[in-house]
């Protein structure tokens, strides 16, 4: 649901955005940085209280959404779009769930809603956008280096995995949609300072281990992984189409 008063049509030349997981880390980060650069901002979240404090702040419209769910996703886009005048240009993706359950200890359960939430949940969003962005539209997914690694810093299997299964999701999201003008990035950072990672690095020493292995010895900030994803949403990255932009502080070439 959103509590948000209707918006006002958007202007012909006013561009729009959606943000899932926009309450709170690279997702706030990601509105906040939209707003500022006069996108009317549509911040959407499981945690309504905390999208509402953010669209406050910024001028956007909050929803509640949860991205696991068919049916909640397509009408976070029906009334997104409808606040919008019909119109939607760029969508991120940074909602999601980290989890760090030993290999062996992880059941199905959790494997299933890890799954559901990270890559079901970047699906479902990728095509109700698609559906309803004409072309010049731009997408940006998040994964994690943990796709990449196979996990080995906080996330374990089941958050690896899923990090994997986004990077292939966007690249075949970027064949599928060339036709349509819409373009399909990703970005995959490394370990960030955000809500999803204070059970991690509550512990001095896991941090104090993750940070040695970074080039640049500490981790990100929400708003630098923000900056990297509002790049490939802008007409600034008009060429740049099907890739996959690491921000780790270097922690690849370790």
């Amino acid at each position: 649901m959103s509590t948000a008063p209707p918006a006002t049509p958007a202007a012909p030349h006013a561009r729009t955005a959606v943000v899932t997981g926009g309450a709170s880390g690279i997702g706030r980060a990601v509105c906040e940085l939209l707003a500022k650069g006069g996108y009317r901002v549509a911040v959407a979240d499981r945690d309504l209280p905390g999208a509402q404090a953010v669209a406050n702040a910024i001028g956007g419209a909050a929803y509640e959404v949860d991205v696991a769910d068919e049916a909640s996703v397509a009408s976070l886009f029906a009334r997104a779009l409808d606040a919008f005048g019909g119109s939607l240009d760029a969508l991120a993706t940074p909602a999601g769930v980290a989890d760090m359950t030993p290999f062996f200890e992880i059941d199905v359960a959790t494997f299933r809603r890890v799954h559901d939430i990270n890559v079901l949940g970047t699906f479902l969003c990728i095509r109700e956008a698609a559906k309803r962005m004409r072309s010049g539209g731009r997408i940006c997914t998040v994964a994690s280096v943990a796709g990449k690694r196979g996990g080995g810093l906080s996330g374990t299997a089941a958050y690896a995995a899923s990090k994997g299964a986004v990077l292939a999701l966007s690249r075949n999201a970027a064949r599928v949609l060339a036709e349509r003008g819409i373009a399909v990035n990703c970005v995959a950072p490394g370990a960030t300072i955000t809500p999803m990672l204070d059970a991690a690095f509550a512990d001095a020493e896991h941090r104090a281990r993750i940070e040695a292995g970074i080039l640049m010895r500490r981790a990100g900030e929400p708003g630098e992984i923000a900056e990297a994803i509002v790049w490939l949403l802008s007409p600034r990255s008009s060429y740049v189409d099907g890739e996959t932009l690491t921000v780790d502080g270097g922690l690849m070439l370790d």
